[in-house]
């Protein structure tokens, strides 16, 4: 029997180490970019064998943009992926030229409770990644795990050479697309004794209107995400902070401007060797996009 049509849901997934000011900065931002099916991310130089090889995507300078999955025939009508009809934006987090402009990315934006910079470079692996790589590296995987799903997909930067965008804009992004879940990806910096994964829920904001509306079904986000993170990636909850891989934070950007669910996840400590080596590897990145895309999956079923 065909299964009824799903209601049309967008995912973002929003990275929260951006950047912010009250104007732009007069530099060229990369904003959202549609990617095509066969895009990939290019290789890294710094993290050489252990990481893929595919080309950049084709990078768009738009406020937002996004990528139509294909259209349904006479016979995916009968068998209907899981998120056909369902739009994730991906935002890796960080960006690969933001350590070249400190007078960008040091300029501050309103986050609705406090003023904070406008973005941060990221950490590196104790092997050579730079985080912003890795955000990309493995947004070019769960964008591709989510677009086999059936998934239209949004990224909020088309390559990792560009400056910013800014915290509040990645939000706007998200909020623009009246979406219904955010996920932002990231790898943490923590201490070289401490391993594993975090995710980051929104606390109370109420300076921002609407905000209070999302703080129960984020929470709900981040439990799918923690159990199917955990499950399918093998990272344990972090040892060094957080609660049984649980966080809650006020002080994020990108999730208190949020007028959608959303979360952040920390998917590994950067600065661990044990850690390191998994993150280095594209065939654990691959693991780690199925489970992220696992957990997207069941909070839109629920």
């Amino acid at each position: 029997m065909p299964r009824p049509p799903l209601p049309a849901v967008a995912v973002v997934a929003l990275a929260l180490a951006g950047c912010g000011a009250d104007a732009e900065p007069d530099v060229a931002f990369e904003g959202a970019a549609t990617v095509p099916p066969s895009a990939a991310t290019p290789a890294d130089p710094a993290a050489a064998a252990a990481l893929d090889r595919p080309a950049a995507p084709d990078a768009t300078r738009v406020a937002a943009t996004t990528d139509a999955a294909a259209p349904a025939t006479a016979d995916t009508e009968l068998d209907d992926p899981p998120l056909a009809g369902r739009t994730i934006v991906v935002d890796p987090g960080h960006n690969g030229a933001s350590a070249s402009r400190p007078d960008v990315i040091n300029r501050t934006v309103w986050i609705g409770n406090r003023r904070k910079a406008c973005q941060a470079v990221g950490t590196t692996s104790v092997r050579g990644l730079p985080e912003h790589r890795y955000t990309w590296l493995l947004a070019g995987a769960l964008r591709d795990e989510l677009r086999a799903r059936g998934a239209r997909v949004v990224l909020t930067r088309g390559d990792d050479r560009g400056v910013g965008p800014c915290i509040d804009r990645r939000a706007r992004i998200a909020n623009a697309a009246e979406a219904d879940a955010a996920v932002s990806i990231h790898g943490d910096g923590g201490p070289a004794t401490g391993r594993g994964f975090h995710v980051i829920l929104p606390g109370r904001v109420p300076q921002v209107g609407g905000h209070d509306a999302i703080v129960a079904p984020s929470r709900r986000l981040g439990l799918e995400l923690r159990r199917a993170y955990r499950r399918g990636s093998g990272m344990p909850y972090a040892t060094y902070l957080g609660r049984a891989g649980l966080d809650v934070r006020t002080d994020l950007g990108g999730l208190n401007l949020l007028r959608v669910p959303g979360v952040m996840i920390e998917t590994g400590n950067m600065r661990n060797a044990t850690d390191a080596r998994r993150m280095s590897s594209a065939a654990w990145r691959a693991r780690a996009a199925r489970a992220l895309a696992d957990g997207v999956t069941r909070f839109l079923e629920r």
